[in-house]
């Protein structure tokens, strides 16, 4: 276990000289850019370190972390701001103020946007679209607030077909990814791209032979490399902000162009749904 009494940056000072040569590159470059680390997938560090994985790997091991997840959770600790929100540009206007809050709130969800939009790859939506509208059957899958955005991706895309089922129990999830064939779907929603239960059900997907749609911040994480589709949203978070609203928006803006395009490849069958949708709902309210 790490030293209590140190953080993870007086570790690296303290440890420096028992590190393999290429464990001190990655060492060098954490301590030369230490907030930027906290927001870089295993991959993107060793890249930009220029090492392999397994030695970021052996890096945070080396410094008595469980994984480079751990590592990354005591880079974010050791530099944790106080707010969770860039300060008023402004500094004359009380911090604490609704109004200012608000605007620094919408600043920091406008960027998200701003970078989602500078990652688009419009053939990378093309080709998504495509999946989606001539697969048989579509899974919409995530884990913990990556469900949420699944579920309502589900909902969403209901209006232009009733093959979009979500899934949100991660053994149903391996269950109902075992049933597929190669005329089916799974769109999954994850911001990391590299959890346990996400590569444990994307490879039965895989070996099933069904397409996979992707939206995660990391094209390079483990969970890209099975995917047919990645589709890349802004916002950096980093793991003391799981789940921030700027990354959720980012998310939501990808499906909105999702919707949009699908809606566009048969407009009259969707404007029927949506009219069907409607007087079936119209009894549910007052």
């Amino acid at each position: 276990m790490p030293n209590a009494s140190m953080n993870v940056f007086e570790i690296i000072s303290h440890s420096y000289y028992e590190l393999t040569a290429a464990e001190r590159k990655t060492a060098d470059y954490v301590m030369q850019n230490r907030e930027r680390t906290q927001y870089l997938s295993i991959g993107e560090l060793a890249e930009e370190s220029g090492v392999a994985e397994a030695t970021v790997s052996r890096f945070c091991r080396s410094l008595g972390y469980k994984g480079y997840n751990a590592f990354k959770l005591a880079i974010a600790n050791a530099g944790a701001p106080r707010r969770s929100y860039k300060p008023a540009a402004d500094p004359e206007k009380d911090p604490d103020d609704t109004l200012s809050l608000a605007r620094d709130l919408y600043a920091t969800e406008n960027e998200a946007l701003q970078q989602t939009l500078s990652l688009l790859r419009p053939e990378a939506i093309d080709r998504a679209v495509e999946i989606l509208h001539t697969a048989r059957k579509v899974l919409c899958m995530g884990q913990g607030g990556s469900m949420i955005l699944a579920s309502e991706a589900a909902h969403l895309f209901s209006i232009c077909d009733g093959k979009f089922i979500p899934v949100s129990d991660s053994h149903m999830q391996v269950i109902s990814s075992a049933t597929l064939s190669e005329e089916d779907a799974v769109l999954f929603f994850s911001y990391s791209g590299a959890t346990r239960d996400m590569m444990e059900t994307l490879s039965v997907v895989r070996a099933q032979g069904a397409k996979i749609i992707l939206i995660t911040r990391f094209p390079r994480s483990p969970g890209a490399a099975l995917a047919d589709v990645v589709l890349q949203c802004g916002s950096n978070e980093s793991p003391l902000q799981h789940g921030s609203v700027p990354a959720r928006i980012a998310q939501l803006f990808l499906l909105d162009i999702l919707f949009a395009r699908l809606d566009r490849l048969d407009p009259e069958r969707c404007q029927e749904n949506r009219q069907r949708i409607a007087a079936a709902l119209a009894d549910k309210h007052l």
